[in-house]
């Protein structure tokens, strides 16, 4: 008799069962950024977002379509440039004008709060940490609201090597992990003299994490529904796979492999803040179909 988790797999029909995580669907970022650029691309010819509009490959696809289209690099201007959620900063907004953009600012109120709180600290004489990818665009953003005069951490081993002010002003990237923030917040308190914290993760984001967490250790497999260049995303899935190690991590449901799972197996589903619910609906739909 196969030993318990080793089932002996069958051949179609596996009969899986199949939970999604609520929440599933966009955050409310993403949704008011999609809307405000759909709202500007039905009054002009041509809409231009710098960069994605959101993280997933999919939607931005479908957004090329209807004529919101990326953008690299600021140009020669003479067009409506969206502000992405992710948001930008004072330069970059200010560049765009004189060089002839209309802008229209779509950023996350979530990401504008950790923008405001930044500055505010450094107006108060702190030294900034930011919790959070040094190398994502909101993190950028955040950084040049002070001029740059940031700290950034992405874990406490990493607060562990590096030398801090006095007094320490933190905040966190929106969508970082709770455990992580609360770890390099723990790490830097012990040895700052005085540490204020603002916590700028996003209330959805905490929910969605948590949410996610329970649901992996109630399945056998889980997937994780999302753009690869998502960080919130990616984020699920370290997460995730700490509970469930059967974690993959997909854009589409043609990613799939049936080899993943067992006759019987109960299969979760989680996805990232620019998750849209179609893409989850079709995961779904080709799980059932195994």
């Amino acid at each position: 008799m196969p030993a318990k988790g080793c089932r002996k797999q069958s051949k179609g029909n596996k009969r899986l069962k199949v939970r999604v995580s609520k929440g599933i669907g966009f955050c409310s970022g993403v949704t008011r950024a999609i809307k405000i650029a759909l709202a500007a691309a039905g009054h002009a010819d041509e809409v231009l977002s710098l960069g994605p509009l959101i993280h997933n490959p999919q939607v931005v696809e479908k957004l090329i379509g209807v004529g919101v289209k990326p953008l690299r690099r600021l140009g020669n201007g003479g067009k409506t440039l969206i502000i992405r959620s992710h948001g930008a900063s004072p330069q970059v907004l200010e560049r765009a004008r004189r060089r002839g953009y209309t802008v229209v600012d779509a950023t996350c109120p979530f990401v504008r709060n950790a923008q405001k709180n930044a500055f505010k600290l450094y107006r108060m004489g702190y030294g900034v940490v930011i919790v959070g990818e040094k190398t994502h665009p909101e993190v950028k953003g955040i950084r040049n609201q002070v001029g740059g005069r940031v700290i950034v951490v992405e874990s406490s081993d990493q607060a562990k090597r590096l030398k801090f002010a006095s007094k320490v002003g933190i905040i966190a990237q929106t969508t970082i992990a709770v455990d992580t923030f609360a770890s390099v917040v723990a790490e830097i308190s012990k040895r700052a003299r005085e540490v204020l914290v603002f916590n700028t993760i996003c209330i959805e984001t905490a929910k969605r994490q948590e949410r996610a967490r329970v649901l992996a250790g109630k399945v056998d497999v889980l997937l994780v529904v999302g753009g690869r260049n998502s960080a919130n995303t990616s984020r699920l899935e370290s997460l995730c796979r700490t509970i469930c190690s059967r974690t993959h991590h997909i854009e589409t449901a043609s990613e799939i492999d049936s080899r993943w799972f067992r006759r019987d197996s109960t299969v979760g589903i989680v996805a990232g803040a620019s998750t849209p619910q179609w893409l989850v609906t079709g995961v779904v739909t080709n799980l059932r179909q195994l």
